[in-house]
């Protein structure tokens, strides 16, 4: 699938090539770094709507009206600006406005920049005319003059250049990046890229499901210390959401096939040892039944000595433990409960599912909240409180749950309207992958997974899951000096884009684990490049080194930029939800079955309940102008004094349509 591929959820920017959005930037860059270009600029972009990616426009306009009222341009005074209007964060905050002005060679050549750009647009608006028009033509129950008349009003506004370009879906986002399947063990990634290819999936899916697997066999039994005082558990909770008819179940089952293996052949051993603990145990209490039968048949007999047997009896029935039938995954319709009790019996366990069944269950399907702490605690390692379960464990010490699911995306929206699953931090413990969907574009003959490629798999993972299901007790791995230090620098990285305005800043719950996470993949990669399938043994306890930091980074990077995206579609910022309100109400047709042609502030204030001022819309209306579903028009200067005229915004002849998810109510 190209990376322009429409995503079924998080829709992407129309197809444009690399080189125009480096136009753009240049543009941007040139008017920073020579604010005497600016009017020059303007005029060779030719008007409004030039740029193609919504955030270079919103900077543009910004530029131009502090040009305009001649005030000082620079990246400090335009931040200002941006901040002033809300629209920081939008574009991608300070950074970006330098990101642009490194992306600039000269500023000498910005009017050819500027001639990039402006010929890009009129290309957009040719192609958006004549694809217009030849759906119309196409349409046999449309009326011929009605056809004519808007061939002729096209060729018109092409010939002014004021034609309309396509409107760009709110809450868009560019591409976002695929897996780095390169990061991954060798037999790890030769084994995602067969199965994404013999089922023609992202490769998102199968990479994610191969760190679920490697979580269930580490997750609490392998430790990570990046320094001393600092440790971190190696399960993980992950989540890749894929839209229906996605062969999620097919990735799922060739990905944690040998869990489910290594799982039946561990019970299937450990069967004997079972009933004869069993066994052992209902003689010992069937003697201990058969004195007190005899007690209570002999009130004449020795009382002490009777008691003393029997005590004897019950400690030796006691002392006999039987042991649990081996258990490394969660199956079923499982709710915090259930979860609870078997961390208390097993205290390493996976909850590994194709569908979303389990976020049903944390969002509270079978009680009238969602019941969230054991999904918490179990994340960290928190003591886990289960008294009432069971009065045999009322408590365990570093319970480890690791989560790999992949459910629809709707399922992802639920979740995170849950009562408390942003507040307590439930979905900021998820590390998410949102890629495309193959369908339309999938091959219809594959080639088969390489024997050679799924036996590696098979058997590197089986000895992975046998030699860590082996051990004792918990064992910790320690990282190198460099790899300490790698850590560090990731650390202060990281720390910068937590600031205000700064990328990560209204995710902070979830990026500040982030380091943590890297660590945990990093232990997670160190682990499966150590395993070889004849050493038992493991040369996995030698310390983690930074190469394997850096890759595990790399990794934490592509879950950032999917994240990103997540967090927008399940929750949203009030500017960008009025917006969608307000595009709903465009696309309504009025009472005489008319669309409206143009707008001002307060048409769109008497519009819905949900404003009560004209203060409360503009946000909207600018996110609405930035993406071209309207146009601010330009009244001509009156001469007079006074209020200024109140603003009137075009409609997008596009908005008498539902293209965004709506339906024309």
């Amino acid at each position: 699938m190209s990376a322009e591929s429409a995503h079924p959820n998080v829709i992407p920017f129309r197809p444009e090539p690399a080189e125009i959005k480096a136009a753009e930037q240049a543009v941007i860059g040139a008017a920073l770094l020579d604010p005497v270009q600016i009017p020059a600029l303007t005029a060779q972009l030719g008007g409004p709507g030039a740029f193609y990616h919504p955030a270079h426009e919103t900077i543009w306009r910004a530029i131009t009206r502090m040009a305009d009222g001649e005030r000082p341009v620079d990246p400090l005074l335009l931040t200002g600006v941006l901040r002033a209007q809300g629209d920081l964060g939008r574009i991608g905050g300070p950074g970006y406005l330098h990101a642009c002005v490194e992306a600039t060679p000269t500023a000498a050549n910005g009017d050819y920049y500027a001639e990039i750009v402006r010929a890009a647009a009129e290309r957009r608006r040719i192609n958006t005319a004549t694809s217009r028009l030849a759906h119309m033509a196409g349409d046999g129950q449309a009326d011929l003059d009605d056809v004519r008349a808007a061939a002729l009003a096209a060729l018109a506004d092409l010939a002014t250049g004021e034609s309309w370009l396509d409107p760009v879906p709110l809450g868009s986002h560019g591409t976002l990046p695929t897996f780095p399947v390169h990061a991954l063990p060798a037999w790890v990634g030769a084994y995602v890229e067969a199965v994404a290819e013999f089922t023609q999936t992202p490769p998102d899916m199968a990479a994610t499901m191969a760190l679920a697997a490697l979580s269930t066999a580490a997750g609490g039994r392998v430790g990570v210390e990046i320094r001393p005082g600092w440790r971190e558990q190696s399960n993980l909770y992950l989540v890749c959401a894929m839209p229906p008819a996605s062969r999620k179940s097919d990735v799922f089952a060739s990905m944690t096939a040998p869990v489910y293996k290594v799982e039946d052949e561990l019970r299937e051993e450990a069967k004997a040892r079972i009933i004869e603990a069993e066994t052992a145990k209902e003689t010992a209490l069937a003697e201990v039944e058969a004195l007190m039968a005899k007690a209570r048949k002999n009130p004449d007999l020795d009382r002490a000595h009777l008691v003393a047997e029997i005590t004897a009896a019950r400690m030796v029935a006691d002392d006999i433990r039987v042991p649990p039938t081996p258990r490394l995954t969660l199956s079923g319709d499982i709710t915090a409960e259930t979860v609870t009790h078997h961390l208390a019996v097993h205290r390493c366990l996976a909850a590994l599912s194709p569908e979303g069944d389990l976020f049903d269950s944390i969002a509270g399907r079978y009680s009238s909240k969602p019941n969230l702490g054991v999904f918490l605690q179990a994340h960290k390692g928190e003591r886990l409180q289960t008294d009432r379960i069971t009065r045999e464990q009322p408590t365990v010490d570093k319970p480890a749950l690791t989560i790999g699911v992949t459910p629809q995306p709707a399922v992802l929206q639920e979740l995170g309207a849950a009562p408390g699953a942003r507040d307590r931090g439930l979905l900021a413990r998820f590390l998410y992958s949102l890629p495309p969907s193959n369908l339309g574009y999938r091959k219809i003959r594959t080639t088969p997974v390489p024997a050679a490629v799924a036996t590696t798999y098979d058997v590197r993972l089986s000895a992975l899951l046998r030699d860590l299901t082996d051990l004792d007790e918990p064992v910790t791995v320690k990282m190198t000096e460099a790899a300490d230090l790698a850590v560090e620098k990731l650390q202060e990285k990281l720390e910068i884009q937590l600031r205000p305005d700064e990328p990560l800043a209204h995710i902070k719950d979830w990026a500040g684990k982030l380091v943590g996470h890297i660590a945990r993949i990093a232990g997670l990669l160190h682990l499966a490049d150590r395993i070889a399938a004849t050493d038992q043994a493991g040369g996995w306890r030698d310390p983690i080194d930074a190469a394997t930091v850096e890759r595990a980074a790399e990794i934490a990077e592509y879950y950032t930029a999917h994240t990103l995206a997540v967090f927008d579609l399940i929750a949203a910022d009030p500017a960008t939800e009025d917006a969608h309100a307000l595009l709903q109400w465009l696309q309504r047709p009025k009472k005489d079955s008319t669309h409206r042609t143009h707008i001002k502030a307060h048409d769109a204030v008497a519009s819905s309940r949900r404003f009560k001022k004209i203060a409360d819309v503009e946000p909207a209306l600018a996110l609405l102008e930035q993406h071209g579903w309207l146009r601010t028009d330009q009244h001509a200067p009156t001469g007079q004094r006074g209020r200024p005229q109140a603003v009137t915004y075009r409609v997008h002849p596009a908005a008498s349509t539902p293209t965004d998810g709506t339906e024309t109510q």
